[in-house]
This record gives C-alpha cells, structure tokens and sequence, in this order.
C-alpha cells in the first residue's frame, strides 16, 4: 500500500481564464450542434447579463467545484465585478476554499481510485475522496476547528450565514491569509474585500457545521452562536426587491439553485411586484425526467413565476468543461469594462439584527 506521503503528491491546479482567449472558440461552437451550440448561447447571455449593468448577478454554486480546479474562476469573476452575490453549498465555500485558504491542497488521485479501489486503506491513511481528487482528513480537522474558533469568538447570537462567512473572511484578512502577506486568494477572502455576499443556506452541512456542534455542546444552558436560515432568505430577498433587474449563473443544482430562484416568489409574498430573472444559465449533468430539481430546465422555473424566458439557457455539460468557456468568453470579450460592484452587503449590513 502507498503511503500517505507518495498519495498527496500532485496538487489540483487551478485554472485561470484570463491566461487562456477562448473567444473563437466559443464562436465558432455556436455554429455546431448539441451543447457545442448551447455553451456559445450561454456565452452570449452571460456576456449581455454582464454589460446590462442594471442586472444583478447571483452566481449558485452546486457539487465539489474548487477541489475540482474552478476556485480561481470563481475569485476573478468576483474581483472583475462579474459576480455581485453567491449562493453556495456548504462545502465549496468551507471545506474546499476556505480550507484552500488555509493553506492547504486537494489533490490528484491516481486513476486505480476512481471507483472505489483501495477506499478502506484511504480511511486507514485518513485521506478522503472525492471521486478522483484526494484531501487530507487531519487538514480538514484544522479546518473544522478554525470554524469553532471563529464561532466562540462571535456574539451569541442568531447569525445569517451571509453574516458568519463575512466573518471567515474577516478572519483571513485578519490572521495574515491574503495574497499581499503570502497566503492564497479564495472566493471567502474576495467576496469580503469586494462586498460580495455568500450564501450558504444548508450551512450547517458542512465542516461549519462540525465547529457550530462543538460550540453549542460546550455552551449548553447558555447564549450561543447559531444560522438563521429563514434570516439568509429574507437577505437575499432584499436584495432582489432593492435590485429588480437579476441575472443567474447557476452551477449544478440542488438547494443554491432552488433558493435563489426562490427570491422572486418571496418577494411578491412581501408585497412587492418582483419581475422574474431577466437572465438565466445553468450547467449541470442532471436528468430532469425523475422530477429532481436539479435537472428541471429554466423553462420549467418560468412556470413558477422564476425566470424569464427571453435570455434563459441550459448547458447540460460537466461544469469543469463548460464554465472555463463561458466565463472565459465573456471575461475577453471585457464584457465587465463598464460594470461596478454592487457592494450589495452595505445593503444587508442594514438589516436589523435578529436578537
């Protein structure tokens, strides 16, 4: 059996749009067929949802994304004000780029690993997979821990999960992990420089959540930390009533997907005539004929009152392929040149606090 040592040996790498022009590419696949065709509309749509600069981009992020290499895609559409909220599984933003942050790598598995083979040495060797992509379970551990520090160190009190990861990146800023004092980047650390709010809304379904347990075991019978979840939708739904014109670019599916659809029924639940998501794009590989969410096209969302059908697309397509040239696409063609933050979490910082 290979040690521990000789299977964390070639760290995931990044990719980096702004090193690679795909914009002939892409235009020459909107003259081909079936997602060839699909991804170069998507293009398109990304690119007007960014120089309509009304429009609110709200970017759902779905399934392991930054182990897989997309972190810095993420990072830059963030620091090029590309994106202006994020609504996220758990495990992207903690477990995988906040651990980034930290210092920390995911890494390469060897093809023998892919299904399966060998998984009960892994847990011997406290290395946990992600299909073909190795971390560090005594890393991850840090990781959990640093979240029950930043937990104690917080006023007791109900906290949106918007509200506890500005804190995380409060934290990077504050402990020395930024690029200026050598540390990583990340999508925590951007979207707290740049007024960019994250939502995680399962958060606890995460390594947050492991340092959240620790924290209200040891504060039993007394004041404690813990996510409002119904306070991360009432934020967000500010946002789309404070924001009418909103755009989607929605990686993979499940509850991020499903929430920020959402916010254009509950908006109208609170009085206010919210119009539908002037633009819309998914990428995801899900089948949409059992009724799963994650694989309902943007057609569907429409009949919910979500999405506007003009400027909608649907990428079915593993996101490692398409997004690098979606977000490339427009990326080069400088379609941000004339786009400003939104700094949409001044707005949120507004909102009262939940005693």
């Amino acid at each position: 059996m290979p040690t521990k040592k000789e299977l964390l040996q070639r760290p995931i790498q990044h990719i980096d749009i702004k090193q690679h022009n795909v914009v002939a590419l892409v235009d020459a696949m909107k003259d081909m067929a079936y997602s060839s065709r699909d991804t170069g509309r998507a293009a398109d749509i990304y690119e007007m949802m960014l120089r309509d600069t009304d429009c609110g981009v709200i970017l759902c992020l779905a399934g392991s994304l930054i182990s897989a290499g997309l972190q810095k895609i993420f990072v830059d559409l963030i620091r090029n004000n590309m994106v202006d909220a994020v609504v996220s599984t758990g495990a992207n933003i903690v477990d995988q780029d906040f651990f980034e942050a930290l210092g920390f790598n995911h890494y390469v598995a060897g093809d023998e690993y892919k299904y399966g083979a060998g998984d009960a040495d892994l847990r011997e060797l406290m290395i946990d997979r992600i299909y073909d992509t190795f971390i560090d379970e005594e890393e991850l551990r840090i990781c959990d821990e640093t979240t029950h520090q930043i937990t104690n160190s917080l006023e007791p009190r109900p906290y949106s999960s918007r509200e506890f990861i500005r804190e995380m990146g409060a934290y990077l800023s504050k402990n020395g992990k930024t690029p200026q004092a050598g540390g990583r980047d990340s999508i925590v650390l951007a979207a707290y420089e740049k007024n960019v709010p994250i939502f995680c809304p399962a958060f606890s379904d995460c390594s947050a959540g492991f340092g959240l347990v620790a924290h209200q075991h040891a504060r039993q019978g007394k004041p404690h930390v813990s996510i409002d979840s119904a306070k991360d939708f009432y934020e967000i739904t500010q946002l789309k009533i404070a924001n009418p014109t909103t755009g989607l670019l929605m990686i993979g599916g499940g509850v991020p997907k499903n929430f920020a659809q959402d916010i254009v029924v509950a908006a109208d639940i609170l009085g206010v005539d919210a119009s539908m998501h002037k633009y819309a794009i998914q990428i995801t590989v899900a089948d949409a004929r059992d009724g799963a969410l994650s694989g309902s096209t943007l057609k569907e969302a429409s009949s919910w009152g979500k999405v506007d059908l003009t400027y909608e697309q649907m990428v079915f397509s593993e996101a490692t392929i398409a997004l690098p040239l979606i977000a490339g696409y427009a990326f080069h063609k400088n379609a941000q040149a004339a786009r400003k933050g939104k700094s949409w979490t001044q707005i949120l910082d507004q909102v009262p606090v939940t005693a």
